[in-house]
């Protein structure tokens, strides 16, 4: 595996080393002892799995209490996922960062604790896996607003319709008005 700095620094791109053949291919997602090796020693204790249509935008998502890391991967299709560090003492508190995942280039995407998250489903579908640190609490997630202008995401959205959004994205809050890490 190799693992990608990013203009964030805490957030890292991971290329897993893919072996092909006529029969398909085999590749590791996680391996704990590469993983460490990389200053990542993470212990995971949730894995998800999602299937969205194209133009549905999910997030960008965070838990203010029990925040979760999340290791990123689509298993079908391709999205354009994105991390916003919200982490107040951070140097790059109220950056993001967005990289496209898809089941092509097979790339992973580790975001840390304190990050809010989310994606852009930019095939036809998309199925997203992603490991996580901590537990799902629905009463400490919170809703960071996809399109706030502070933040400026660049997403790649379809010129011909809005994006699709849950009720609980579409009603996101703005940075300025957002719990964040201390």
């Amino acid at each position: 595996m190799q693992f990608v700095a990013t203009e964030i620094p805490d957030v890292v791109l991971i290329e897993p080393k893919v072996l092909g053949d006529p029969r398909g291919f085999f590749m590791e997602t996680w391996r704990a002892d590469e993983f460490a090796r990389a200053g990542l020693n993470l212990s995971f204790v949730q894995d998800n799995h999602s299937k969205s249509a194209q133009g549905v935008l999910r997030g960008l998502h965070y838990q203010v209490e029990r925040p979760q890391g999340k290791l990123v991967r689509v298993i079908q299709g391709a999205v354009f996922d994105v991390a916003v560090d919200l982490r107040r003492g951070s140097r790059t508190f109220g950056k993001w960062i967005g990289r496209v995942l898809s089941a092509d280039n097979k790339h992973q995407l580790w975001i840390p604790p304190g990050f809010a998250h989310g994606f852009y489903v930019v095939t036809a579908t998309a199925e997203t896996v992603y490991k996580c640190t901590e537990f799902y609490c629905p009463e400490h997630e919170r809703y960071l607003l996809w399109n706030d202008p502070d933040l400026a995401i660049t997403w790649p959205l379809s010129p011909d319709r809005a994006p699709t959004l849950s009720a609980k994205d579409a009603a996101g809050r703005p940075l300025r008005l957002a719990d964040c890490f201390e």
